[in-house]
């Protein structure tokens, strides 16, 4: 990078820096009148009340697709117990195949050494 395009950069960071240190300023200029601190209490009111909005309007979808779910489940008679007795059989399985593991590991380290290439 050549001297002149660092010099740049940096004389932008340093005229972009002022804007940015103001940002949260309590002391902000524009902000000494109770007409301008009104105004801005007005802004963000707006604009938590549009996010809150947003935010039930996000959660009732959920719920509604979280009762098909449910409902879908309850008339196809699972409700739920063939996932729950599949990752069972699963957690079962898995530890079958860890008990035979440990148990060749073990032969092998015994001297059985047809057990150490499994």
């Amino acid at each position: 990078m050549n001297v002149r395009m660092m010099c740049s950069a940096l004389a932008l960071g340093v005229l972009a820096l002022p804007g940015v240190a103001l940002a949260d300023d309590p002391h902000d200029p524009q902000m000494r009148t109770q007409a301008a601190r009104e105004r801005d209490r007005a802004i963000i009111r707006k604009l938590n009340q549009q996010e809150l909005a947003r935010v039930r309007e996000r959660d009732a979808r959920y719920a509604k697709d979280w009762a098909a779910w449910r409902e879908h489940d309850a008339r196809s008679g699972r409700g739920g117990q063939d996932a729950n007795r599949a990752y069972a059989q699963a957690q079962d399985d898995y530890e079958q195949r860890m008990a035979e593991w440990r148990r060749a590991v073990a032969a092998c380290q015994a001297g059985r050494y047809e057990y150490c290439g499994r």
